[in-house]
């Protein structure tokens, strides 16, 4: 299971599911093709249902914490799935569902926990706390057949340093299509957002 991401990964907090389909349209219009919609709202589930519809958009689910989870996303149409941390239940139902699954790890020994399961694409969270590349390189160093996922706590202005990483799949942030911007409307802001944000790192 495998899937295919830009550079940039928004974190999408979304409170009200009738955003769906501005937020999409926004992000295609900034140049980018994928999504992760935090479980952490009532509206989540709907939101991915909406935004699974749109041609042209990868939507995940995120904060995905229980098999129950991973059903109901799927049902809903998510592309692959992302937890802050290992669960045996997440990976067991992920295998199930054919969905990808990127579990976070902070430590060594989860990552050897996941490579254990055959999950060799991985979240990093929270990357800037943890050492940010610094910390990806020294685990590539030791585990070079992995790839990493990094997010929490990552400005623009560090995220093309992440890029140059072969390991590095994608940058994931909630700043390129924050939940203040959502909930007001601004998506004239969150297309300028991901805009900049690619010019950035050509």
């Amino acid at each position: 299971m495998s899937i295919v991401m830009g550079p940039l990964l928004p974190i999408a907090v979304v409170d009200n599911a009738g955003h769906a389909e501005a937020l999409g349209a926004a992000l295609l219009e900034g140049g980018i093709t994928q999504v992760e919609v935090t479980l952490r709202t009532g509206a989540a589930i709907e939101v991915i249902r909406r935004l699974a519809r749109i041609p042209g958009l990868t939507v995940g689910a995120g904060t995905v914490l229980s098999a129950s989870d991973v059903a109901r996303v799927t049902d809903a149409g998510a592309e692959f799935l992302i937890s802050p941390g290992w669960d045996d239940g997440v990976h067991r139902s992920a295998l199930e569902h054919g969905l990808p699954w990127f579990p976070g790890v902070a430590t060594a020994t989860e990552l050897m926990t996941a490579r254990a399961a055959g999950v060799h694409t991985v979240k990093i969270f929270p990357a800037a706390h943890l050492g940010g590349v610094g910390f990806i390189d020294a685990l590539t160093a030791v585990f070079p057949d992995t790839t990493f996922l990094p997010s929490g706590g990552i400005p623009l202005e560090e995220v093309a340093d992440y890029l140059l990483r072969p390991s590095v799949l994608a940058v994931g942030g909630s700043w390129i299509a924050s939940r203040s911007l959502i909930a007001a409307g601004s998506f004239e802001k969150i297309v300028n957002t991901c805009k900049n944000a690619l010019r950035t790192l050509q």
